[in-house]
């Protein structure tokens, strides 16, 4: 049985296939050499105290985030605050990307809380020493929410998105729909966000775009350089790079990663919009596809598990439209950047099976395109059959 038909088992763990045990820090020396440098940070009356240090169970794959709880003295007034430190991963923990620049990151959200009223947390230091606590990384405020979980996926069963009413979950929806609108009106990207412009990228959406592909056809041969390789991956590509749309637009900021599972809600509504790791400059259907695609790709393992699952949530056209209504724009070309979703999703999911093999998680399967969980989608995509078969 091929990974792309293999339903999630009663005791099967995904969390960590994504996040290998040996990747996994000590938390005793995370809060001492956190303490340390909090209280190199702060003025001498501070009198910096880190009361705890934790890592949360649903952990990323990629940069890792450590939930801190710290108290220090402000204006003659002592304050508890709870923090997040997202830390880049080291080498030796086989990371999911090849480098992470978490001071670009800092200062994309940086950013976007100035220009606009999307939920970002606050943020409050970026240290690029690595000497603190072994690598680089940013401190950002805490915001208490509710997060669509990942594992099990939300629309496979008791989950509080799952049991909520149809109308709760479209009041979720088209406010999630309604944080792309916001981030893609921000003003002058290209100045305000020149940091994330390619070298090779020109302004308009179709430019960056042809950037941003170059670069993704860089992150497959990096992250196979000492592994298999996945033909499919490689007929994606091909046709990817053969059939870009025309699209003389201006390039808007893009979220990259623009997915529920990294906005924490509250009352169904967006307080924090979290992992900007994967930004970029580039046509906003990039945004709007990566949506709802990581929604059809836990509602395809949902039916071959044999589970109901959420047809009724997160369906393109529904997604099209809010987003139509909100911006005046109309996306399109969404099968294309569907394809382009589905095959980002395929690279980075065979570098975490990549991982799983190398910490001993899984086995390495006799065909490497197994390893991409939802390889019948790609297929199917690829050979313009895949939104005919979706309910």
């Amino acid at each position: 049985m091929s990974a792309a038909e293999t339903p999630f088992g009663d005791g099967d763990d995904y969390s960590e296939v994504a996040r290998p045990r040996d990747s996994r820090r000590d938390t005793d020396h995370l809060r001492a050499a956190f303490q340390s440098w909090l209280t190199d940070r702060l003025p001498d009356d501070a009198d910096a105290l880190v009361r705890g240090v934790r890592l949360p169970d649903a952990n990323g794959m990629s940069s890792e985030t450590v939930l801190v709880d710290a108290e220090w003295t402000e204006h003659g007034s002592r304050g508890r605050h709870h923090l997040v430190a997202r830390i880049e991963p080291g080498t030796t923990s086989m990371p999911v990307f090849p480098s992470y620049d978490m001071d670009t990151q800092f200062a994309v959200m940086k950013a976007v809380g100035n220009l606009s009223a999307v939920p970002v947390p606050a943020v409050y230091w970026s240290e690029p020493d690595p000497s603190a606590l072994g690598a680089p990384f940013f401190v950002m405020e805490r915001v208490d929410g509710d997060v669509p979980p990942d594992v099990m996926p939300y629309n496979f069963g008791p989950s509080w998105l799952f049991d909520a009413s149809a109308e709760q979950r479209r009041t979720l929806q088209d406010a999630s729909v309604d944080i792309l609108a916001q981030l893609h009106a921000i003003p002058d990207p290209a100045t305000h966000f020149a940091f994330l412009r390619l070298h090779d990228a020109g302004t308009t959406a179709e430019e960056s775009f042809r950037a941003h592909l170059a670069r993704q056809r860089g992150y497959y041969q990096w992250a196979t350089a000492q592994g298999p390789r996945s033909p499919l991956i490689e007929r994606a590509l091909d046709w990817l790079e053969a059939n870009v749309p025309a699209d003389p637009s201006p390039a808007v900021l893009c979220w990259g990663d623009s997915r529920i599972g990294n906005i924490m809600y509250r009352d169904f509504t967006p307080v924090a919009v979290l992992d900007w790791e994967m930004a970029a400059l580039g046509p906003r259907e990039m945004d709007v596809a990566w949506m709802v695609f990581l929604h059809r790709f836990f509602e395809d393992l949902a039916g071959v598990a044999g589970l109901p699952g959420l047809p009724d949530f997160l369906r393109r056209e529904d997604v099209a439209a809010r987003y139509a209504a909100a911006t005046g724009h109309t996306p399109e070309h969404l099968d294309y950047y569907s394809v382009y979703a589905a095959l980002r999703h395929a690279t980075i999911m065979f570098r975490v099976q990549s991982r799983a093999i190398a910490f001993g998680q899984a086995a390495a399967p006799g065909d490497p395109d197994d390893m991409i969980m939802h390889r019948r989608t790609l297929e199917d995509m690829l050979d313009g059959a895949y939104w005919e078969r979706v309910p």
